[in-house]
């Protein structure tokens, strides 16, 4: 059996720069010696910070960490444009026009909210099956589809004659870059991002992440469940229940149970519920409409 099997868990881990979300998978593949190792929401290879990985079953968890809202802090520079809308791309556009802080202060507000968003050409986004970025390195244009998001706060400060700082906290599909290639726009000048760092994601703080140093030593000292977070740390939200023996085995060959049978009194179309074999994680169900009755499907096995 793959020992990934076995191991169940998250690794809030502090992506270096340089390095890929995918780099960073491979890591811990290597490091911890299993197969199956995925992260919830992926940072450019330049940015830096919070990136969730997944261990063992703990992988289905994607989706849920996906969703979860995200803080970044951006480096902002002023008078510049790229076709990356980061510095690491090739200048289309330059402004001598500098902005007071205020008037980037004042900027800034108008992109709270539900706003709509032009994705980079140099993202991982497909159309017609094509990453936009290999589209872009082939010199190829594409109309791109602007993209619902919502900025929850935006926070300017650290001012300098070129740059600023930019906190930012912001739903799935955000592109930092985006936000700061419009900013510039709407301040009537050029600006792109020079710096990224994800401060947050869901739960999961930059204070409390390991660097892939912190990884290797845990591992090698047999300390790897000190740095191996539970997947309650992002299914705490959902109400738990233990089974009985006999519910544990209906469960485990697929029987859907009403919520009553498991002593739940007050479910709810759509509601998510955990369910224990003693103190192990078995499943995470759904309440759903069958028939005249509702029922729990499994959404998310974590045995077997």
């Amino acid at each position: 059996m793959d020992r990934g099997e076995c191991l169940l868990g998250i690794i809030n881990l502090h992506k270096p720069a340089g390095k890929t979300s995918h780099d960073m998978v491979s890591f811990v593949r290597k490091t911890l010696g299993l197969k199956r190792v995925g992260h919830a929401g992926t940072l450019d290879p330049d940015a830096t910070g919070v990136l969730p990985v997944l261990v063992g079953k703990a992988t289905s968890l994607s989706d849920l960490l996906t969703e979860k809202t995200k803080t970044y802090v951006a480096t902002v520079r002023l008078g510049v444009e790229t076709d990356t809308y980061d510095s690491s791309g090739q200048v289309t556009n330059r402004s001598d026009k500098r902005p007071t802080e205020a008037e980037i202060c004042e900027a800034a507000k108008g992109f709270l909210g539900d706003i709509s968003q032009v994705p980079p050409m140099y993202s991982a986004i497909k159309v017609g099956g094509k990453k936009l970025y290999e589209l872009a390195r082939k010199g190829e244009t594409v109309t791109v589809k602007p993209r619902e998001v919502t900025i929850y706060s935006l926070r300017c400060f650290g001012f300098g004659e070129d740059t600023f700082s930019m906190e930012v906290s912001c739903s799935k599909g955000t592109y930092i870059r985006s936000l700061c290639h419009d900013l510039g726009r709407a301040l009537g000048t050029c600006a792109c991002m020079d710096a990224l760092v994800r401060t947050q994601s869901g739960p999961f703080l930059i204070e409390n992440a390991y660097t892939p140093e912190d990884i290797e030593q845990a591992v090698q000292g047999g300390k790897l469940e000190q740095i191996l977070l539970p997947p309650e740390v992002v299914l705490s939200g959902y109400p738990a229940v233990t089974l009985t023996e006999q519910t544990v085995l209906k469960i485990k060959n697929g029987l859907r149970m009403r919520p009553d049978q498991l002593g739940i009194s007050d479910a709810k179309e759509g509601d998510i519920f955990r369910l224990y074999d003693g103190e192990s994680l078995l499943c995470l169900v759904k309440a759903i409409q069958s028939e005249n009755a509702l029922v729990l499907s499994i959404e998310k096995t974590f045995f077997g």
